[in-house]
């Protein structure tokens, strides 16, 4: 492990789990940060081959590979591993159980030792299409674990909370399993299924209208956990169905009930959706909840709800900032530039990542919209009031959907173009950047001095961190990488969208 005082402040700062080498939420920690603090980690390995016509991997055609699992057909949620668990969302084209059949979001929980199956957690589909709960795409939230919980946002627009074990200590909290996943004749259940704790449904409680999917990660902090709540426009992709709807909550994390919720109106001024994670700042005067909102704004709001005049919690605002710069709203003469155009505003998908005192991240859109105009801003965690300007902020990058990773004083970021950007963290200043040649949706990972990307054409590169660029291996796998690598307790984890993979002893 690196003891020098560079790492030491990092680490702390960034909540990146130093004595704790799990990975239990997205980024590592409260932070988000996409940075890992294991040693030992590979950067030579080989994915393998299937195995004849089938779709599984000939093991012995791989190298440095400790396990592979099958997952569904399309995969875009990033795994999580905690209390020897790892779970990960996909669809269900590859059915696990011949009493769910059918399009269905699911969450597969593994064992982190040997990739085993365990349980799953499945849901049924809204029926809204395109519009609400795309086809086949499954459940793309990256769940959180603390002690024998977990949470997670799903296909459905709903936070769901279930238990670490299944049913394997029986059914507890929630008993409606069983009318919660059968589509027409009740399925009987059984330990390979998933047992709920409680469910909030967010369409239902608060009127939210999540466009295409509902997504993102929730973060935990004392008995709270804050979620986006993927409130978007309709089909048309100018309506917006639900402006009073907010676009964060806060919920208990032991029953669900609702605790407080933004009133800045964010809905009102959503561009697509509201598809980015919360994170927390640690270590400062007053700690905050910090979002990148569907209105092209970054947020600060305090952590405790306080109550109104008519005792409903609110998450107090405390700053925002455009992370649009002026030209990207309205052109020379004033006039308002189109959304979805290459020059247009944009939204924040990416989720911002808090440093000491600096919070980074770029503006993107859906990747259907294709390529665009994009900008990456450092703003002081502590900034107050609106419009207060960033640090710095690095308009090279086109649009990014990618959450950054920074160490020893860079910060490695991608855009959906397919480049990677190493940037000083105190100036933005471009040290280097290297085109991937394919489009990229997941994020960059630091683990062991190097950095480590996947892309669409399914190409994972390694990049030795530091402020010369020098590639180290490209590695091919058998499909497209939609989501980010992760490292823990020693072992890489890759997710294609048909197989996880874990290389390591």
């Amino acid at each position: 492990m690196k003891t020098t005082a560079s790492f030491l402040t990092l680490a702390v700062f960034s909540l990146t789990p130093l004595l704790a080498d799990d990975w239990p939420t997205w980024g590592g920690a409260e932070g988000r940060n996409m940075v890992s603090p294991d040693v030992g980690i590979p950067s030579d390995f080989n994915p393998g081959d299937f195995l004849g016509m089938t779709e599984d991997i000939d093991m012995a055609t791989t190298e440095g590979v400790k396990w592979v699992a099958k997952l569904g057909s399309q995969s875009y949620g990033t795994p999580v591993v905690g209390e020897g668990k790892i779970l990960v969302g996909t669809n269900n084209e590859i059915p696990r159980s011949q009493k769910h059949l059918g399009d269905r979001g699911i969450i597969y929980c593994l064992d982190e030792e040997t990739g085993e199956f365990e349980w799953q957690f499945v849901a049924l589909k809204l029926g809204a299409g395109k519009v609400s709960d795309w086809e086949y795409l499954g459940i793309c939230s990256s769940p959180h674990i603390e002690g024998d919980r977990a949470w997670f946002v799903s296909n459905r627009c709903e936070i769901v909370c279930v238990d670490l074990n299944g049913l394997s200590d029986g059914n507890q909290g929630f008993q409606e399993e069983v009318k919660y996943v059968s589509a027409g004749e009740p399925v009987e259940l059984d330990e390979s299924d998933a047992d709920i704790l409680w469910i909030y449904d967010m369409r239902a409680e608060l009127g939210v209208f999540p466009h295409n999917i509902a997504s993102n990660a929730p973060i935990i902090h004392g008995d709270l956990l804050y979620v986006s709540t993927s409130n978007g426009v309709d089909w048309s992709h100018i309506n917006i169905p639900s402006p009073q709807a907010p676009s964060l909550i806060a919920l208990d994390k032991n029953t669900g009930e609702l605790k407080g919720e933004e009133a800045s109106g964010i809905s009102k001024r959503i561009l697509h959706c509201n598809w980015s994670s919360p994170a927390i700042t640690k270590g400062l005067e007053e700690d905050l909840l910090v979002f990148g909102a569907g209105d092209g704004f970054l947020y600060g709001f305090d952590l405790e709800p306080v109550l109104d005049e008519d005792g409903f919690g609110i998450l107090e605002e405390r700053f925002r900032y455009d992370c649009n710069p002026a030209s990207y709203r309205r052109d020379e003469n004033g006039k308002p530039i189109k959304y979805a155009t290459f020059e247009g505003p944009s939204e924040l998908i990416a989720t911002p990542v808090i440093v000491d005192d600096m919070i980074y991240v770029g503006i993107g859109q859906d990747p259907e919209h294709g390529e665009g105009l994009g900008n990456f801003v450092a703003v002081p965690a502590g900034s107050q009031g609106s419009g207060e300007l960033a640090a710095w902020s690095f308009d090279g990058i086109e649009r990014t959907i990618s959450t950054a990773a920074v160490a020893d004083g860079l910060v490695y970021v991608s855009d959906y173009t397919g480049r990677l950007f190493c940037l000083d963290a105190k100036t933005g200043e471009m040290k280097w950047e290297h085109d991937t040649r394919s489009h990229i949706w997941g994020s960059p990972l630091v683990a062991d001095g190097k950095v480590y990307l996947g892309n669409e054409d399914g190409i994972i590169t390694i990049y030795k961190a530091g402020p010369e660029l020098e590639v180290l291996n490209e590695i091919e796998f058998s499909s497209p990488i939609y989501s980010s690598p992760v490292v823990a307790n020693g072992v890489l984890y890759v997710t294609s969208q048909t197989h996880l993979y874990a290389f390591g002893e």
